[in-house]
């Protein structure tokens, strides 16, 4: 019936708009050729007709013809205020915004930041004042410590109304009890509070000053000496050996790893560690200036005259752009900086020594601008009991309405009415979030001690019960679902492919000398200076299988950032003594180093098919042949990769026969524009996509020395350059690659983590729907999604073709909307583009779909989807990830998981939790996470029924006693009565448990009851509502009816009789009997019978002795507990719940 039923309002304007979309369709399949351009132009001219075509979201609106875009917002929530109501609402919060920011702008006035000119060893030239070097993360100071802890408790209304109730004591016409029974609770909430906020500020403190404190080696004009530096936080540009640019090096930094290993590079150059900064764990190369690397000494710094230009501090700390500049050389030498030039703060260096001068400093360090403060998470179930306190204040005031109602408003009612809030205040106990957080406490403490999940770290103790209310789970791919351990595992020549069963054939192409290769060689030895022109415009000829292996494996050889490193002799210290000469060069002491795995499982590979990389330096790079001879390339030029261009190149002279060879590598959506035209490269990529493989293409392009020399000018040129210097530099590098020889194509494996399959089913079954947001191309995407069964091999994909206007937007949404039950798949691009224009539609449509794949997903984007997940569904998400990238991700969802791998600790360190492998997320939601919800959600429900039975009970004896303000129990009493008397069964819910781990592991199904919030709803807590009414009226009017002479028997009557109820209520409440539940019930019920002895002023310790009292008590009790036995024995009979079955 679906397919029948028109996409678009049956109009003509419609019909007709509909046809030409068809056609646009049609043209814009394979092979349509040039009728794709006319066609994709005709589109977007005619878009302007879909303002008067609504995207229809559900069948029955197309039958609406009198629907208009207009009426459909952009995010088309359809929840806006309307009348009155939105301009009170609207008005308020307008006001109250305006003046926040008014007052944080007069407050915090940010000082502009402007480009900087340092000069060398001349700070007093500088005109600039920039901020002080040292870094602070405290949250307040000493004059706003106790003001802001104590705003951040009362800004919740639980805390504010405890606190109004207890200050209402000090006024004597209010008072109804003693002081402490209201101000011991409050003050021993504040106490913890400010203890703790006290601690985490101390050890900030501490952390910043062991920062700020660390010693430097400062070089000045006579002496080189120690001084206290500000802080490692200076961003200053490095230099090996002489000059740097980067942040200068603290003394010993790095410790004991930093010189264990030492790279094969000369003095002007160093490797550093970022793993604090963006999360990579791999060596990253940093170059000196090089015209300071002439100077003889290091004291010639301050004899010359030169000075640095930097940009003005930015967040971005993948780029850099500056100049350095020498005045007193003749003519002044100009030399541009990057971003291989410098090194930003909380980065350390791994290898070498470095002299830098000081860029930016304090606030202005690319650390401290991209710390941004995570959001304060806090739990739905948090919520929803704050929701249930406020019904419970809308009925304290109710019910001390009724009682003034009912004692007819005689004298100041106003007073009494006041003193009736204060009576009933206990409806809504303080302790509420004493016992909450408490047992937050205790859930992180299980985690972090399960041996099934070892090394969890629970990082925010606030949200435990969040991870078994999980709807959403949004996961990064590469080292989240796999293991971000490369292995070569394809090579294809175009007419050949080369796997892993067949590797020997390529050492055998390689320890045969190549033909042409010898012949060039001995040509070359006849004449110095060979023929450039002659070799250009030489014919072509069909180059052999065995030419074209040796190509494509020098290529790749060639091609890269890898650095060899070797490890140092033991006995082998300072400088002088590090020599070549004493190297241990074997192949077995050779490791290697890169910013990416993937470029060192490249070089891995060409190690292990014979061609080994023994030696790199900033100018030369050593290749060793499989007979051993050892091949010298210059590097004459290093194009690095980059997220927008997608590739990277490389432009070195063979030093044997002086030619000069453009190298490149990069993505294929990148290269296929780039290389020569060729009819496999497209197809070959979508069949490595398909086997899970990552792919890069390799080409090459020979140069003339005239050819480089021109290009060499251009680039030096566009390197000076200020203002747009990466566009310039960028146009200049795309003057080279033009029609470039296709080399290969090679396909390497991320495998898996372990168990990541059956963890997917497992949460699929437990009802948690998985999104994929990948970095990564679609076909790789689409490729891990099925091998890893986050999409089954059965199911439909729907692979949402690239749009880029809003007209093609509309035309695949409306497209998608009418597959059913597939996965979608989806660009980032494409992503950007929907959510412009159809934000809800998208989410909507989306959140159908059993499985989402987002690829070439940007940290921004990452971050975006999940708060759109939040406000569409008003579902909780959580979010994984294990790189820098993914941080933005889950500090943006609910519950954020980190994971400890190859990127580094930074996901780790701002996630909520923190686990070392993918598996462990299925025990951590399902066991822990359901755990914590379910005793949550009854340790709150108890903590309220405990309030509220003991408010039922004063509203019986004030009604029955002509309706006075008079409290029932004063005094130690109620201050026992929430503490010592029933804390420590109600506490030990924390420990209840439905089922067993391992059950809760074999049925996830049991998890998606969750989701629907049965355990903690107005349904429940309508049920103990009544449960106290029941049980208060019971024990007071029993007591009432019960008692002889003395009143002062119905406060013992009553009073033992509500502490054992409550210890029974406990133990009805418990599902799995644990020993510390049992020494709770004991322990609690013991000092009570002790504390009779001394509880001589509230009762008769003759009278609470006899038989008579014994009976009593017992008599009242049974009556308000024994039906509630009953009803749960016959409930669990005859509708028992979904885990009794399992456990039955």
């Amino acid at each position: 019936m679906a397919d029948q039923i028109p996409l678009y309002p049956v109009r003509s304007a419609a019909a007709a708009a509909h046809r030409k979309r068809a056609a646009y369709y049609s043209a814009a399949g394979p092979g349509s050729g040039a009728e794709w351009p006319s066609s994709r132009y005709q589109l977007e001219d005619e878009s302007a007709h879909l303002d008067e075509m609504p995207l229809m979201m559900s069948e029955e609106g197309f039958e609406n013809d009198e629907s208009d875009y207009h009426t459909l917002p952009r995010a088309r929530t359809a929840r806006r205020r309307r009348g009155l109501e939105r301009f009170v609402c609207g008005g308020w919060k307008l006001l109250c915004t305006s003046c926040c920011d008014w007052l944080v702008n007069i407050c915090q006035r940010k000082r502009e930041l402007k480009a900087r000119t340092v000069w060398l060893g001349c700070p007093e030239k500088c005109e600039e004042k920039h901020p002080r070097n040292s870094i602070k993360n405290q949250k307040y100071n000493i004059f706003t410590f106790i003001p802001g802890v104590l705003y951040e408790q009362f800004k919740f209304f639980l805390n504010l109304y405890f606190l109004v109730v207890s200050c209402s004591q000090f006024v004597p016409a209010l008072k109804i009890g003693y002081l402490y029974t209201y101000w011991a609770p409050l003050g021993f909430v504040l106490a913890v509070t400010i203890m703790r906020e006290a601690i985490d500020e101390f050890r900030r403190f501490q952390r910043d000053k062991e920062v700020n404190s660390q010693l430097y080696s400062k070089l000045t004009v006579r002496e080189s000496k120690n001084s206290i530096g500000h802080g490692i936080s200076e961003d200053v540009r490095k230099s090996s050996g002489l000059f740097y640019c980067g942040p200068l090096a603290p003394r010993g930094s790095g410790g004991s790893q930093s010189w264990q290993k030492r790279p094969l590079h000369s003095a002007s150059s160093c490797f550093i560690r970022t793993d604090q900064l963006d999360g990579e764990t791999d060596w990253k190369l940093k170059v000196a200036v090089s015209c300071t690397q002439r100077l003889p000494a290091l004291g010639d710094l301050f004899s010359i005259s030169a000075y640095v230009y930097a940009q003005k501090p930015q967040l971005d700390i993948h780029s850099f752009e500056g100049t350095f500049t020498r005045e007193d050389s003749d003519p002044p030498i100009h030399e541009s900086l990057s971003i291989e030039n410098t090194l930003w703060a909380n980065t350390i260096v791994a290898s070498g020594t470095v002299i830098g001068v000081v860029i930016y400093t304090g606030k202005e360090t690319r650390s401290v601008m991209n710390t941004s403060n995570p959001k304060n998470k806090v739990g739905l179930l948090d919520l929803e009991l704050n929701q249930l306190t406020k019904a419970l204040f809308v009925a304290l005031v109710a019910l001390s309405v009724v009682m003034v109602t009912l004692q007819g408003f005689v004298g100041p009612w106003y007073r009494s009415l006041f003193r009736f809030l204060l009576l009933f205040s206990y409806i809504i106990p303080i302790s509420l979030r004493v016992n909450l957080d408490m047992g937050k406490a205790a859930y992180g403490w299980m985690i972090m001690k399960d041996e099934s999940i070892p090394g969890t770290v629970v990082r925010t103790s606030t949200i435990p019960e969040e991870l078994g209310r999980l709807v959403y789970l949004l996961t990064d791919k590469t080292g989240t679902l796999t293991q971000n351990e490369m292995v070569f595992k394809r090579l294809h020549l175009g007419t050949v492919s080369y796997g892993a069963d067949t590797m020997d054939e390529i050492q055998g192409h390689l320890r045969n000398p190549c033909p042409q290769m010898q012949s060039q060689a001995g040509g070359n030895n006849a004449s110095s200076t060979p023929p450039r022109k002659a070799q250009s415009s030489a014919p072509k000829v069909r180059k052999s299988v065995s030419s074209r292996v040796h190509e494509a494996v020098k290529a790749i050889a060639l091609c890269h950032n890898v650095s060899p490193v070797y490890e140092s002799r033991a006995g082998v210290g300072g400088e002088a003594e590090y020599a070549e000469a004493d190297q241990d060069f074997s192949d077995g002491n050779r490791t290697y180093q890169a910013a990416s795995p993937d470029e060192v499982a490249l070089v891995q590979w060409t190690e292990s098919v014979g061609l080994t990389l023994v030696s790199r330096d900033l100018g030369s790079v050593q290749l060793r042949t499989p007979s051993g001879q050892i091949q010298t390339y210059c590097i004459l030029q290093m194009f690095p990769f980059t997220s927008e261009s997608k590739r990277m190149g490389v432009i070195v002279r063979d030093e044997s026969t002086a030619e000069i060879t453009f190298y490149m590598k990069g993505a294929d959506v990148a290269m296929s524009s780039i290389v020569q035209y060729n009819d496999w490269l497209e197809e070959e990529c979508g069949n490595m996509a398909r086997e899970g493989l990552r792919t890069l293409v390799v080409a090459k392009r020979a140069l003339t020395e005239e050819q480089y020399q021109d290009f060499e000018s251009r680039y030096s040129q566009a390197k000076l350059s200020i203002h747009d210097r990466a566009l310039k530099v960028a146009a200049v590098v795309e003057s080279l690659e033009r029609q470039m020889e296709l080399l290969c194509l090679t396909g390497v494996e991320d495998r898996l983590q372990a168990d990541v399959r059956p963890t997917l089913e497992l949460l699929r079954n437990a009802g948690i729907k998985i999104w994929m947001l990948t970095g990564d191309k679609l076909e790789t995407a689409t490729c891990i999604a099925k091998s890893s069964h986050l999409v089954s091999r059965t199911q439909d994909i729907h692979i949402f073709r690239p749009v880029t206007n809003r007209g093609e937007a509309h035309l695949e949404l409306n497209a998608f909307r009418r597959k059913h039950d597939c996965a979608l798949v989806i660009s980032g691009d494409s992503l950007e583009v929907c959510l412009k224009y159809y934000e809800h539609e998208l989410a909507e449509l989306a959140c159908q779909c059993p499985a989402v794949v987002c690829c070439r997903c940007s940290p921004t984007q990452k971050a975006r989807i999940a708060k759109l997940l939040q406000h569409h569904t008003g579902k909780r998400t959580c979010a994984v990830g294990d790189g820098g990238n993914d941080v933005s991700m889950i500090q943006a969802a609910d519950c954020g998981i980190g994971i400890e791998g190859k990127e580094g600790r930074q996901a780790s360190l701002a996630a909520d939790f923190s686990v070392t492998q993918f598996r462990h997320i299925g025990r951590l939601l399902m066991v822990h996470g359901r755990s914590s919800y379910k005793r949550s959600a009854a340790l709150g429900q108890f903590v309220m029924h405990r309030g509220l039975i003991i408010s039922t009970m004063q509203a019986v004896f004030s009604s029955v006693f002509y309706f006075a303000s008079v409290p029932l129990y004063q005094g130690f009493l109620m201050v026992g009565y929430a503490t010592i008397y029933t804390m420590f069964p109600v506490f030990s819910l924390v420990l209840d448990q439905d089922v067993k781990p391992e059950t809760a592991m074999l049925y996830p199904e049991l998890y998606k009851d969750l989701t629907k919030g049965r355990s903690l709803s107005f349904k429940t807590f309508l049920v103990w509502v009544l449960i106290s009414i029941y049980q208060g009226g019971i024990l007071m009017y029993g007591a009432l009816l019960l008692f002889e002479s003395e009143f002062v028997h119905v406060l013992a009557i009553s009073f033992t009789a509500l502490i054992l109820t409550e210890l029974l209520m406990v133990a009805l409440t418990i599902r799995t009997w644990h020993w510390l539940m049992a020494v709770a019930e004991v322990l609690s019920l013991g000092c009570y019978v002790a504390s009779l002895a001394f509880l001589n002023e509230y009762f008769d310790v003759a009278f609470i002795t006899t038989v008579t009292f014994v009976w009593k008590v017992s008599a009242i009790t049974m009556v308000s507990c024994l039906p509630l036995y009953v009803l749960k024995y016959l409930k669990r009979k005859l509708s028992p719940p979904s885990y009794t079955k399992l456990t039955s």
